[in-house]
This record gives structure tokens, C-alpha cells and sequence, in this order.
């Protein structure tokens, strides 16, 4: 927020600055890849037990992924600020340009940790008592880059307990049978998550292996990565089937799943070992278009069984 020297700068203006500030820092937009993935769970968990979640469970289910999603942002940010300010695709985020405190950052992630638990809390006991094994999870991955190229599959799992999350606030019964299709919805979202980040992480194979930083793509180089990234995705849209033959759904949800496959062969085509410059478009048109699809025609599924 620009202002004329001498200047007085309300608390209010103050407020609204750092917040937003924060929620660019954090890429608060990108929740839309994970939130229609928890829908997904909780739509399947629903039809399931023939009962459809109220509309305080649909809160506190956003809720939830809104303040896990930003603990796993805030900690991210945090952890690698100093490695951000050497990286010129990173240098302009707001902590290493110093838009942000350290200590800002920190506390908005504690606040979002608090809605997460909160959160949590309201839907049951289950849920509340797995927030702790979750946090594992969203803290640790954005460490994983320093000792294991494996980072983009922990970082697949984090995002992959949203389906699970979600189908565990409406049904947290404990049984095999229970627990196959959420467990499988996970995997699907660990597979496609993992996958595309192999592919973001190329557009950084340079740096990555001059400061030491473990990826696929550096380990391995591009056009290796790019075909594990094309497996991972296959695997992604395997798991999703089997949800649906698992669980006998209807037309709807395979015309989300063709959707789905036919979308990431064109997020691969926007891409190759010699040019990444439509690396963004790939990254969040297509996937944010990918987890919208197959959670909407989930649920047409489910409205028209």
C-alpha cells in the first residue's frame, strides 16, 4: 500500500492492507483445488448412509479446509522465506520483500490452525481427535524438499486428506468397508496433486541443484519427471474408477472422470522438456477446472441416482 510521505495511515487501512497482503502471500485463491475435493468425500460419505449434510456441516467443513490449507501455506512461507529471496521466480513474495513480518506470518498461521481444530471439533469427535495427524502432515511437507526428491508425493498426501476429511465428517463410522472409498478418493487427489507439482517443480531444476534442494525434476531431469508426472496422473484417474465402481455411480460421475483424464493430457501437451512458459496456465486453469468437474459431476451423480 502506497502512500505520500507524511501521510497517516488509519488502523483500519492498516488492517485491510496486511490481510491482503497475507492472503496473496498464501495464494488464498487456490483453495479451489482442494475445498471441491473434501465436497467430494462428503457428498459420497452422504450417499452412503442416505443422509444429506446440513448446511452447518457444509461450514464447518470449508472451514476446516480453509484453516488447513493455510496452516500448510503459512508454514510453507515461513520455512522457506530465506530460500524465496535467492530464487528470482520467488524473490518478490511478500516475507522476503519484508510487505510481511515473519511474526504476521506466524500468527496468521496460529489463528488458522485454531479454526482448523475448531472447526474439526464441531463436526465430531473423530475428526477432532485425527487434527493432530493431520498437522504431521501440513507442517512437514514443506521440509521434505531438503533430504527427499519424494517431497511432491508428501505433499500429495496433504492434500489428499481433504476427500478423506470430508467423508469423515458425515460418516466417521470405522470399518473396512467404510474406509476403502475415502481412502482410495485420497490416494486418486495425492496422485493428481503430486503429479502437477512434479511439473511445477521444473520451471526450477536450475536452482534447485545449485542450493541443494531435492526434486524429482532436479534428481531426475525434465523429461523423466514429465513422464513420472503422466504415470502419477494415469494412477490419479484409475483410483477415481475404482471409486466409482466401488461405490456403483452413475453416468454423471464418469463423464467427470473422462473430463478429468482428457484435461490432464492437455495440461502434459501445454508442456515439454524444452519450454515451461505455459507452466500457469497448467497449473491453475486446468487443475482448478479438473477438481470442479469431478466434484460437479459427483454430485449430479448423487442428486439423480
Amino acid at each position: 500500500m502506497q502512500v505520500e510521505a507524511g501521510t497517516q495511515v488509519g488502523p483500519v487501512a492498516r488492517v485491510t492492507s496486511k490481510t491482503r497482503l497475507l492472503l496473496d502471500a498464501i495464494k488464498f485463491e487456490h483453495t479451489i483445488f482442494a475445498l471441491p475435493f473434501a465436497y467430494l468425500g462428503m457428498v459420497l460419505a452422504a450417499r452412503d448412509t442416505h443422509g444429506w449434510p446440513g448446511l452447518d456441516k457444509i461450514i464447518w467443513i470449508t472451514l476446516a479446509m480453509v484453516g488447513a490449507r493455510t496452516v500448510a501455506m503459512g508454514l510453507n512461507r515461513l520455512v522457506d522465506a530465506s530460500m524465496d529471496a535467492l530464487n528470482p521466480r520467488t524473490a518478490n513474495r511478500a516475507l522476503p520483500k519484508k510487505l510481511l513480518r515473519p511474526v504476521e506470518m506466524l500468527l496468521f498461521t496460529i489463528a488458522a490452525g485454531a479454526l482448523l481444530a475448531f472447526s474439526a471439533y464441531q463436526l465430531n469427535s473423530l475428526c477432532f481427535k485425527l487434527v493432530p495427524l493431520a498437522a504431521v502432515f501440513l507442517v512437514g511437507y514443506s521440509y521434505t524438499k531438503r533430504f527427499t526428491w519424494l517431497c511432491h508425493l508428501f505433499l500429495g498426501i496433504t492434500d489428499g486428506i481433504a476427500p478423506i476429511g470430508g467423508w469423515l465428517a458425515v460418516n466417521p463410522a470405522i470399518s473396512a468397508a467404510n474406509l476403502i472409498p475415502p481412502l482410495l478418493l485420497g490416494l486418486a487427489v495425492a496422485c493428481w496433486v503430486g503429479g502437477f507439482d512434479i511439473i511445477y517443480a521444473c520451471q526450477d531444476i536450475a536452482f534447485d541443484r545449485a542450493h541443494g534442494i531435492h526434486s524429482l525434476p532436479a534428481r531426475f531431469g525434465p523429461v523423466r519427471a514429465l513422464q513420472v508426472s503422466e504415470l502419477m496422473h494415469g494412477i490419479s484417474i484409475g483410483l477415481l474408477a475404482a471409486v466409482g465402481g466401488i461405490l456403483a455411480l452413475g453416468g454423471f460421475f464418469w463423464v467427470g472422470v473422462a473430463v478429468a483424464a482428457w484435461l490432464l493430457i492437455v495440461e502434459h501437451r501445454l508442456v515439454n522438456p524444452q519450454d515451461f512458459s505455459k507452466l500457469d496456465v497448467a497449473f491453475f486453469n486446468i487443475n482448478s477446472y479438473i477438481s470442479l468437474s469431478v466434484f460437479v459431476c459427483t454430485l449430479l451423480s448423487v442428486l439423480f441416482r
